[in-house]
Protein backbone atom coordinates (compact mmCIF):
# COMPACT_ATOMS: atom_id res chain seq x y z
CA UNK A 1 0.00 0.00 0.00
CA UNK A 2 1.59 3.24 -0.99
CA UNK A 3 1.69 6.36 2.09
CA UNK A 4 -0.98 7.81 0.08
CA UNK A 5 -3.84 9.68 1.78
CA UNK A 6 -7.04 7.15 1.96
CA UNK A 7 -10.21 9.20 2.07
CA UNK A 8 -11.97 7.19 4.10
CA UNK A 9 -15.76 9.55 4.16
CA UNK A 10 -16.58 9.99 0.46
CA UNK A 11 -19.28 8.48 -0.91
CA UNK A 12 -17.58 5.05 -2.03
CA UNK A 13 -15.72 4.51 1.16
CA UNK A 14 -19.31 5.17 3.02
CA UNK A 15 -21.21 2.47 0.79
CA UNK A 16 -18.38 0.19 1.64
CA UNK A 17 -19.09 1.08 5.36
CA UNK A 18 -22.90 0.60 5.21
CA UNK A 19 -22.23 -2.66 2.86
CA UNK A 20 -19.81 -3.31 5.59
CA UNK A 21 -22.01 -3.58 8.71
CA UNK A 22 -25.23 -4.74 7.07
CA UNK A 23 -23.18 -7.62 5.93
CA UNK A 24 -21.24 -8.82 9.29
CA UNK A 25 -24.00 -7.09 11.81
CA UNK A 26 -27.20 -8.52 9.43
CA UNK A 27 -25.78 -12.28 8.98
CA UNK A 28 -24.47 -12.88 12.07
CA UNK A 29 -27.21 -11.45 13.72
CA UNK A 30 -29.23 -13.70 11.19
CA UNK A 31 -27.06 -16.69 12.08
CA UNK A 32 -27.35 -16.03 15.98
CA UNK A 33 -31.00 -15.98 16.11
CA UNK A 34 -31.23 -19.03 13.72
CA UNK A 35 -28.87 -20.96 16.24
CA UNK A 36 -29.90 -20.22 20.06
CA UNK A 37 -28.63 -22.25 22.59
CA UNK A 38 -31.28 -25.17 23.26
CA UNK A 39 -32.07 -28.28 25.85
CA UNK A 40 -28.93 -30.06 24.41
CA UNK A 41 -26.82 -27.05 25.42
CA UNK A 42 -28.33 -26.36 28.28
CA UNK A 43 -27.72 -29.42 29.81
CA UNK A 44 -23.82 -29.36 29.09
CA UNK A 45 -21.75 -29.16 31.75
CA UNK A 46 -19.89 -25.88 31.97
CA UNK A 47 -16.42 -24.76 32.90
CA UNK A 48 -15.30 -22.51 35.26
CA UNK A 49 -15.65 -18.75 34.04
CA UNK A 50 -18.77 -19.47 31.98
CA UNK A 51 -20.57 -16.41 31.27
CA UNK A 52 -24.36 -16.25 31.53
CA UNK A 53 -25.84 -16.73 28.04
CA UNK A 54 -27.09 -12.88 28.22
CA UNK A 55 -23.68 -11.84 27.74
CA UNK A 56 -22.85 -13.13 24.24
CA UNK A 57 -25.87 -11.11 22.36
CA UNK A 58 -24.22 -7.90 23.44
CA UNK A 59 -20.39 -8.54 22.97
CA UNK A 60 -21.09 -10.30 19.55
CA UNK A 61 -22.74 -7.36 18.72
CA UNK A 62 -19.98 -4.86 19.45
CA UNK A 63 -17.70 -7.02 17.99
CA UNK A 64 -19.33 -7.27 15.28
CA UNK A 65 -19.35 -3.41 14.20
CA UNK A 66 -15.35 -3.25 15.17
CA UNK A 67 -15.41 -6.45 12.53
CA UNK A 68 -17.18 -4.55 9.95
CA UNK A 69 -15.31 -0.96 10.71
CA UNK A 70 -12.07 -2.86 9.83
CA UNK A 71 -12.77 -4.80 6.67
CA UNK A 72 -14.53 -1.27 5.70
CA UNK A 73 -10.94 0.28 6.19
CA UNK A 74 -9.14 -2.60 4.46
CA UNK A 75 -11.02 -2.96 1.44
CA UNK A 76 -11.15 1.44 1.34
CA UNK A 77 -7.38 0.88 1.60
CA UNK A 78 -6.67 -2.13 -0.53
CA UNK A 79 -9.71 -3.54 -2.61
CA UNK A 80 -9.16 -6.74 -2.88
CA UNK A 81 -6.47 -7.93 -1.41
CA UNK A 82 -4.94 -10.54 0.42
CA UNK A 83 -5.39 -8.75 4.07
CA UNK A 84 -9.17 -8.57 2.71
CA UNK A 85 -9.17 -12.14 1.58
CA UNK A 86 -8.48 -13.08 5.18
CA UNK A 87 -10.63 -10.86 6.71
CA UNK A 88 -13.63 -12.69 4.24
CA UNK A 89 -11.93 -15.83 5.67
CA UNK A 90 -12.43 -15.56 9.16
CA UNK A 91 -16.01 -14.01 8.70
CA UNK A 92 -16.91 -17.56 6.78
CA UNK A 93 -15.31 -19.09 10.01
CA UNK A 94 -17.17 -17.04 12.71
CA UNK A 95 -20.72 -17.96 10.44
CA UNK A 96 -19.88 -21.70 10.55
CA UNK A 97 -19.27 -21.59 14.07
CA UNK A 98 -22.82 -20.80 15.42
CA UNK A 99 -24.37 -23.69 13.38
CA UNK A 100 -22.00 -26.45 14.41
CA UNK A 101 -22.17 -25.85 18.22
CA UNK A 102 -25.82 -24.80 18.39
CA UNK A 103 -27.32 -26.56 15.74
CA UNK A 104 -25.13 -29.67 14.68
CA UNK A 105 -24.11 -30.43 18.61
CA UNK A 106 -20.44 -30.65 17.41
CA UNK A 107 -18.03 -29.63 20.06
CA UNK A 108 -15.27 -31.06 18.14
CA UNK A 109 -15.62 -29.66 15.14
CA UNK A 110 -16.52 -25.85 16.79
CA UNK A 111 -13.23 -25.88 18.26
CA UNK A 112 -11.53 -27.09 14.76
CA UNK A 113 -13.77 -23.89 13.23
CA UNK A 114 -12.75 -21.71 16.36
CA UNK A 115 -8.78 -22.71 16.17
CA UNK A 116 -8.92 -21.77 12.73
CA UNK A 117 -10.97 -18.51 13.24
CA UNK A 118 -8.67 -17.43 15.87
CA UNK A 119 -5.43 -18.09 13.83
CA UNK A 120 -7.20 -15.88 11.02
CA UNK A 121 -8.26 -13.40 13.41
CA UNK A 122 -4.28 -12.83 14.44
CA UNK A 123 -2.53 -12.78 11.26
CA UNK A 124 -5.35 -10.49 10.45
CA UNK A 125 -4.18 -7.85 12.72
CA UNK A 126 -0.27 -8.71 12.15
CA UNK A 127 -1.06 -8.22 8.13
CA UNK A 128 -3.30 -5.11 9.38
CA UNK A 129 -0.14 -3.89 11.59
CA UNK A 130 2.63 -4.36 8.98
CA UNK A 131 0.63 -2.27 6.05
CA UNK A 132 0.39 0.23 8.47
CA UNK A 133 -2.78 0.18 9.32
CA UNK A 134 -2.70 0.21 12.96
CA UNK A 135 -6.50 0.81 13.52
CA UNK A 136 -7.72 -2.37 12.24
CA UNK A 137 -4.97 -4.17 14.17
CA UNK A 138 -6.09 -2.98 17.13
CA UNK A 139 -10.35 -2.83 16.06
CA UNK A 140 -9.04 -7.05 16.00
CA UNK A 141 -7.65 -7.18 19.51
CA UNK A 142 -10.68 -7.14 21.35
CA UNK A 143 -12.10 -10.27 18.88
CA UNK A 144 -9.02 -11.85 19.29
CA UNK A 145 -9.14 -12.09 23.09
CA UNK A 146 -12.67 -12.63 22.94
CA UNK A 147 -12.12 -15.67 20.74
CA UNK A 148 -9.39 -16.76 22.86
CA UNK A 149 -11.89 -16.95 25.52
CA UNK A 150 -14.74 -18.46 23.49
CA UNK A 151 -11.81 -20.73 22.76
CA UNK A 152 -11.34 -21.56 26.35
CA UNK A 153 -14.86 -22.24 26.42
CA UNK A 154 -15.45 -24.84 23.37
CA UNK A 155 -12.31 -26.83 24.78
CA UNK A 156 -13.43 -27.20 28.11
CA UNK A 157 -16.85 -27.89 27.32
CA UNK A 158 -16.20 -30.47 24.85
CA UNK A 159 -13.61 -32.07 27.32
CA UNK A 160 -15.92 -32.02 30.48
CA UNK A 161 -19.09 -33.17 28.08
CA UNK A 162 -16.68 -36.87 26.16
Amino acid sequence: MSMAKVNYFDLRSLAILVGALALVVGAGGFIGVNNLPDAWYMALVKPPLNPPNWVFGPVWFVLYLLIAAAGWRTAVREGLSPRLALWAGQMVLNWAWSPTWFTLHQPWAALVIIYAMLAAILAFIVLSWRAGDRISAGLFVPYALWVSFASYLNLSIAILNT
